[in-house]
């Protein structure tokens, strides 16, 4: 399992909406490329790609209530312990304490396909002590940890396995040299399909890991991370409702 260190990760450091035909646009290859379609974005966010080779591109494909469908194709060599993006679709949401969300709710189906693939598939969410203030904490949730990828440890073990939306979980802790990172990966199979309320992690994290209930949400992506790998294809129907309270 290739874990992420602090020297990996440094370098880079919806409401209802109507059925929707997307607007036939050039699809995003650039470093930094996005699109936005209804209370989604997508980012290509090729953040680590610096002295490595390969490309990557992405795309949206329709909008249909809240779900999103989308993908993102890419090709990595060298660097094997380095992620170089994350491909990933982030929901609009309110910068609001994480004791006035009611729910999250969620549905992610994915397909992932190419050669000699190492990355995840997995939600990304940041929070912060203040509203509109720098990212402190970074919360993973992993659907996948495809060819041995790992996550960001401090020690290369598990804190704990743990039930949370239906699934069983190994819980990670480390750091990224920024921000504390807690990432929840599969206990077991990857989860190709899933359906829940991401606030049920931050439950469990504010009863088991001292987690505080007053920061405040700063955003939410899903998408993958690729290390290495060729004609890879991530295929996504996705959705993200948030509720407050």
């Amino acid at each position: 399992m290739k874990f992420l260190t602090a020297a990996a990760v440094m370098l880079g450091v919806a409401s209802a909406a109507p059925t929707s035909t997307i607007e036939k646009r050039a699809q995003q290859c650039g470093q930094w490329d996005s699109k936005v379609t209804g209370a989604y974005t997508l980012y290509q966010d090729l953040w680590g790609i610096s002295g490595y080779t390969g490309s990557q591109c992405s795309d949206i494909t329709s909008l249909s209530g809240n779900t999103l469908n989308w993908w993102t194709t890419w090709s990595w060599s060298g660097g094997s312990s380095q992620v170089k993006s994350y491909a990933n679709v982030v929901t609009k949401t309110n910068a609001v304490q994480i004791t006035k969300i009611k729910s999250l709710a969620t549905k992610w189906t994915w397909t992932q396909t190419g050669s000699n693939v190492v990355a995840d598939v997995a939600y990304d969410i940041f929070t912060s002590s203040t509203a509109g203030g720098k990212n402190e904490y970074e919360i993973m949730v992993w659907l996948a940890a495809l060819g041995g990828a790992g996550p960001i440890s401090a020690t290369g073990s598990p804190i704990a396995t743990v039930t949370v939306a239906g699934h069983s979980w190994k819980l990670w802790y480390g750091s990224n040299g920024v921000n504390e990172v807690y990432s929840f990966t599969p206990n077991g199979a990857n989860v190709s399909s899933f359906s829940g309320d991401l606030m049920d992690f931050f439950s469990y994290l504010i009863k088991s890991q001292g987690f505080k209930d007053s920061q405040y949400l700063v955003s939410v992506g899903a998408g993958t991370e690729p290390f290495t790998g060729s004609n890879a294809k991530l295929t996504s129907s996705y959705s993200l409702v948030p509720a407050y309270k």
